[in-house]
């Protein structure tokens, strides 16, 4: 689905809306009524002195008011409830449909701006699915049933309210082409806002390690500023259109008020004399009155109206939006599961480019099913760029991955990424209990042995037995509240719990001590059946492995154990030189 659908949703819930139309209509009519039973009781009990009608009239009054009341309370809650559930499976779907796209998607949005299209976007979608469509029907009904019983009591007199109501449009269609604009530009500024305000909150340590609150506070105050200043354009435009609109509908009374009474005095000229009564005046005066209602909400709905289409139109930007990772297998999930895999990895001659930019060129290595290869290379030589590939986070450029002999690209995409555990230098964990982010996505099926049994392998558990909760204490967002080391030592028990047919370690021992990284490392030499694959740049951490590769402007350079590897004197000797 590249384009937001509404029809689809509201044909859905197109039962619920047909009632609410008909409980609005009815509440409309009855509306409607309530001036007929005035002019009665007007004419035919003050005016005739006659007191008998009075008692039918008021019950007919009081049976307007119920019957109003009963409608318009079925029209909004059942508008309501059908907005509310679009609302909703717009936002699910708009999430569903993010999850679905590539990480270069992710490369090149904010997180702030996504926030603002799941959030406030979907809620212009609310305002209309749940009441400014039913309101913009109830104006137009209303508009027309007024008309007929003004031209009812008195065509002449009946134009005056109807050229109000043309001018009105016309004022109000101009000021949505002006609003349209405003609210893309006001958006767009919202989703900056939210960003620098999320981006800020998240990096507050870094900000009050570098002193920087001053500069933070600024560059806040100036994206404030625009947006103070877009707010200001948008009450412009309704300063300078509402009050024209305000008095239009203030004329129409005063104006059918006047001619309406010479009428009643003198009879209108243009049918013989014929004169209007006084309650004939009086009712169409109280129509007058509910004509200025659609007027005036003209001026709202076309707000509404306007900042709803610029919603849908940054929301379709998102739609348009196709994975460039698909899933091209053809066998079920369900068929092939990680268990399946025995993990023997290889690179044929792969190459991968961003953009324009090379990140890796004609990379071959093999790893067979339970050894272990160590990546080396200086920062940006395109280590992470391997196991991202690998994942099938980006596809390659030109050569293939094998995994136990087949085409990565052959896998189901979920069976692929279940195969692979990673600890990545970029440590997430979620505003959760220990044990749920250790058990992230396996939730129900994992066991709490093998959860304790992860905590001990990645000493974890050391500290973790001296919280009050234990594995059930919450930890903040992004793991607040732990050390560098205690977070990453929470990611490795992550990874080991899975037992997993491949596990990556991307520099995952950077925060930890000498001494609980040796004992890591030893637990990890003792995982028998798994392939490991470990990024690093200490030579402590990849000197056991079976396999190195030394990657330079990432091509692989150097390649062997460790023992040939130093006889070669290249950048690995280098290396071990300069820690050594």
């Amino acid at each position: 689905m590249n384009k937001l659908n509404l029809a689809r949703y509201f044909k859905k819930y197109a039962f619920v809306y047909i009632i609410a139309f008909v409980a609005m209509t009815a509440s409309t009519f009855l509306d409607q009524l309530a001036p007929l039973f005035v002019q009665h009781i007007v004419d035919d009990v003050l005016l005739a002195h006659n007191i008998e009608p009075l008692k039918l009239l008021l019950i007919g009054i009081l049976s307007v008011g119920v019957g109003r009341c009963i409608f318009q309370y079925t029209k909004e809650f059942l508008c309501d409830f059908a907005g509310s559930k679009i609302a909703s499976e717009v936002r699910i779907n708009l999430f569903q449909k993010i999850q679905s796209l590539s990480a270069n998607f992710f490369d090149g949005i904010n997180s702030g701006e996504l926030m603002s299209r799941v959030k406030d976007d979907v809620d212009r979608i609310w305002d209309v699915a749940a009441y400014m469509g039913i309101l913009m029907a109830e104006v137009i009904i209303r508009t027309i049933t007024t008309i007929f019983f003004l031209f009812r009591i008195n065509w002449q007199l009946a134009l005056i309210p109807c050229a109000g109501m043309i001018a009105a449009a016309f004022i109000a269609l101009k000021m949505e082409k002006k609003l349209d604009v405003l609210f893309g530009d006001l958006a767009q500024k919202n989703s900056e806002l939210n960003n620098t305000a999320a981006e800020n909150l998240a990096g507050v340590r870094t900000v009050k390690a570098f002193a920087r609150e001053s500069f933070e506070i600024n560059k806040f105050h100036k994206h404030n500023q625009k947006y103070y200043e877009l707010n200001i354009d948008l009450s412009r435009v309704f300063v300078k259109y509402n009050p024209m609109i305000q008095i239009i509908t203030r004329m129409l009374s005063v104006i059918s008020l006047l001619l309406g009474g010479l009428i009643v005095i003198h009879g209108n000229p243009l049918m013989g004399g014929e004169k209007l009564s006084m309650g004939e005046l009086i009712a169409f005066i109280q129509y007058v009155g509910g004509m200025i209602w659609p007027i005036e909400m003209l001026g709202w709905l076309t707000n509404g109206f306007a900042s709803a289409k610029a919603s849908i139109k940054r929301l379709n930007k998102i739609y348009s939006e196709m994975p460039d990772i698909l899933d091209e297998s053809k066998i079920e999930e369900d068929l092939l599961s990680p268990f399946d895999v025995s993990g023997s990895v290889k690179f044929n001659n792969v190459t991968y480019k961003a953009g324009e930019n090379k990140i890796l060129e004609d990379v071959s290595f093999e790893i067979q099913a339970g050894q272990t290869l160590g990546i080396m290379g200086a920062t940006g030589s395109g280590k992470t760029t391997i196991i991202n590939l690998l994942k099938r986070m980006y596809d390659v450029s030109d050569g293939s991955i094998e995994l136990d002999g087949v085409d990565i690209r052959q896998f189901p995409l979920a069976t692929l990424r279940k195969s692979v555990a990673c600890v990545m230098q970029d440590i997430f964990l979620f505003s959760d209990t220990i044990d749920g982010n250790i058990r992230l996505g396996e939730r129900e099926t994992m066991t709490t042995p093998t959860v304790r049994l992860a905590l001990e392998k990645s000493h974890s558990a050391e500290f973790v037995d001296k919280m009050k909760d234990k594995e059930h204490t919450v930890i903040g967002e992004r793991g607040v509240g732990l050390s560098g080391g205690q977070k990453q030592r929470i990611t490795i028990a992550r990874a080991l719990a899975r037992k997993t047919p491949i596990l990556v370690l991307d520099d995952s021992t950077s925060a930890l001590d000498t001494e609980t990284e040796q004992e890591i490392q030893g637990v990890l030499a003792e995982l028998s059946g798994m392939t490991k694959i470990i990024i690093a740049h200490r030579i402590s951490a990849v000197r056991k492995a079976d396999k190195i590769i030394v990657l330079d402007g990432g091509k692989v350079c150097e390649e062997g154990t460790h023992e040939e590897l130093l006889a070669k004197g290249g950048l690995y000797k280098e290396t071990y030189d300069s820690q050594y």
